[in-house]
């Protein structure tokens, strides 16, 4: 946890494990001694599952975003797992066991209007797990990425907050427009249509985990698949791209329906699934 001082709902979560089964250890993935001393601490370096949660999230215009945001991202959601996992491999390799799980993002399978860097580098971290997940199979070490949609945290609310309230200085006044009169009141749309609570996601997470063999990808969202399915439709990829664009900028009334009929059919697959359940 890269600040400890805020372990409280942690803890409070644990319960009787705290301390017992569970241990919260200092951790910042953009710093090499901290990985090191965070390894150090744990016994015999033994891991069997990692799961890389750190992640930031940016979006706004490119031009308007500054290199040191832009860096960050790249520093936490890519060169974080790197170092993560660069420090478990070589004991996992040798016990012959292991499974490394990464959260990346449906947008680490298709981009998505102004999160441009964002989507970038969840693609990066698709590319490293992908290739690692063929190396490692000869040691009977397992690779997954979990993609979830949009996900209900005060992290996200706060960073859509934020950047909507960003001045962009150097962005035109028809792209500040797109974003700010489209994109934004869209991307809540999205949010409130098809979000997930962390609890579901942390369930797809513990699905993957108990898996006796473990998928490379696991999409936590199944409403959300449509939409990453475009860009499969066309070898080109001009046909997603200019579907996402027409909908999103030319055919609001569309977009709006199609949200509010996903929105329909998820709390009718709810209510079935609740009605099995008792």
């Amino acid at each position: 946890m890269r600040d400890v001082s805020r372990r409280g709902k942690l803890e409070e979560a644990a319960g009787s494990t705290m301390g017992d089964t569970l241990s919260v250890l200092p951790l910042d993935v953009t710093s090499d001694q901290s990985v090191a001393a965070c390894f150090d601490a744990i016994p015999n370096h033994r891991v069997d599952v990692l799961i890389n949660n750190a992640g930031v999230g940016l979006s706004g215009p490119l031009e308007g975003l500054s290199m040191d945001r832009i860096q960050n991202v790249f520093e936490t959601n890519v060169l974080g797992a790197v170092r993560v996992i660069r420090s478990v491999l070589p004991h996992m390799k040798q016990r012959r066991s292991g499974h490394v799980i990464v959260m990346s993002s449906v947008m680490g399978l298709q981009g998505v209007v102004f999160n441009d860097i964002y989507a970038a580098s969840k693609f990066a971290v698709e590319g490293l797990c992908e290739s690692l997940a063929v190396q490692l199979i000869p040691f009977n070490v397992h690779v997954t990425l979990v993609e979830p949609g949009p996900v209900h945290t005060d992290l996200e609310i706060k960073l859509l907050e934020d950047t909507a309230r960003c001045e962009f200085p150097d962005v035109d006044s028809e792209t500040l427009r797109l974003y700010r009169e489209v994109y934004v009141p869209a991307s809540q749309e999205v949010f409130e249509a098809l979000g997930q609570s962390p609890e579901d996601v942390a369930q797809a997470v513990m699905k993957v985990i108990t898996e006796a063999c473990p998928p490379l990808r696991y999409q936590t969202n199944p409403l959300y698949t449509p939409l990453t399915a475009l860009k499969f439709a066309d070898k080109s990829g001009n046909f997603s791209v200019r579907t996402l664009k027409r909908l999103l900028f030319d055919y609001g009334r569309l977009f709006h329906f199609s949200l509010a009929l996903l929105k329909l059919l998820r709390c009718s697959c709810c209510s079935r699934s609740r009605a099995a359940l008792l």
